[in-house]
């Protein structure tokens, strides 16, 4: 793999912090951003296809993990001493306390995520003031929370919500004391407040938040499910033909390498499968694709799986829409699903979507 190089006078910022697996999905206040996360849908499918037929590949190869994680956490009740990070979630770069964080720490056990936030915020990070949110969640995540004030002062509202809420999305606020107090607090970010999102965010792709929930028995969403690696890794992935899946290739293909072991579990319940063979580009990089936005059409990769599920649920099956041209790639309807942080394991997805 080739040196990630940077220019003269420039630092790469570094990943956010790896969280340990869970073993299993559960919503929880923690979650990778959706860069990391793998929204892998029809329009992907139709992205690899592309690829597939523009440069010859190799035979699929066995193998496949994903570098994401859903992690379940659970509220500490003790108060050890004050200014602790003896919370299992402490120098993640999140504030985990509950009054002013995500609350899955225990107050005074997080002190170092926390301490710009209860201090006052401030422009501390090494990376302050470069046009760019590097806050958690929101943000790239090299910075510590409340480091990062002028770079992430639009947005700062977004801190510690999300649409975990089973009613999420239908322009209703129903949160305690705004609303019916159907949903629990924080849980109804978009329909308590407003779907316009800043284009510089990393808390998903679009400038309108216009996601909706999705019945994972209904066509097309049946074709989506949840890959999950052996260490409790989690991405999305969608049938595209009956044994077929295509996924993300950095949920493959990782700073570990290519992880091996994996089970891909259909949205609409029912029979899971296994991995038995991959294929991914072998111009994508992991580390480039990281720091940059230059290689982001290779992130794909098929899967090959041991049981073909397709037969049962049907598939998504690939179609080369840029090669028809422009004109009909743009007037092309596209649709877009998966597993977002905040959304915890309930499909949310874009529709109708033009390039």
């Amino acid at each position: 793999m080739p040196a990630l190089v940077s220019e003269p006078g420039w630092e790469i910022k570094p990943a956010p912090a790896s969280l340990p697996p869970s073993g299993g999905l559960a919503c929880a206040r923690k979650g990778f951003s959706m860069r990391a996360l793998a929204v892998a849908a029809i329009v992907l499918a139709c992205f690899a296809a592309s690829h597939m037929l523009a440069e010859p590949s190799p035979a699929l190869a066995g193998g496949i993990a994903a570098d994401s994680a859903f992690v379940s956490k659970q509220h500490a009740r003790a108060k050890p001493s004050r200014g602790a990070d003896n919370c299992r979630w402490a120098r993640d770069r999140e504030c985990d306390e509950p009054d002013i964080g995500t609350g899955s720490c225990a107050l005074g056990t997080d002190y170092s995520d926390c301490r710009a936030m209860r201090q006052g915020e401030n422009d501390s990070c090494r990376w302050a003031r470069d046009g760019e949110c590097d806050e958690p969640r929101f943000g790239t995540g090299a910075c510590t929370q409340g480091t990062d004030r002028t770079d992430c002062g639009d947005i700062a509202w977004l801190r510690n919500q999300d649409d975990s809420c089973a009613t999420s999305f239908n322009s209703v606020c129903e949160e305690a004391g705004r609303g019916d107090g159907s949903c629990a607090a924080r849980t109804d970010r978009t329909d308590c407040n407003r779907r316009e999102r800043p284009l510089t965010i990393s808390d998903h792709f679009f400038g309108r938040d216009d996601r909706v929930r999705v019945n994972a028995h209904e066509a097309p969403w049946r074709f989506m499910g949840r890959l999950t690696n052996d260490a409790g890794e989690a991405c999305t992935a969608t049938l595209i033909a009956a044994d077929v899946i295509v996924t993300a290739a950095h949920c493959i293909h990782t700073e570990r390498g290519v992880l091996a072991g994996a089970r891909f579990e259909p949205a609409a319940g029912g029979g899971a499968a296994r991995t038995i063979a991959y294929l991914i580009s072998p111009r994508f990089d992991y580390q480039r694709f990281n720091s940059g936005d230059e290689i982001d059409g290779l992130d794909w990769a098929l899967l090959r799986l041991d049981r073909p599920l397709g037969q049962e649920l049907g598939f998504a099956g690939v179609h080369n829409l840029t090669g028809e041209g422009r004109a009909a790639a743009r007037a092309a309807e596209l649709y877009q699903a998966g597993y977002s942080w905040d959304t915890c394991d309930t499909l949310s997805a874009n529709v109708r979507c033009h390039l």
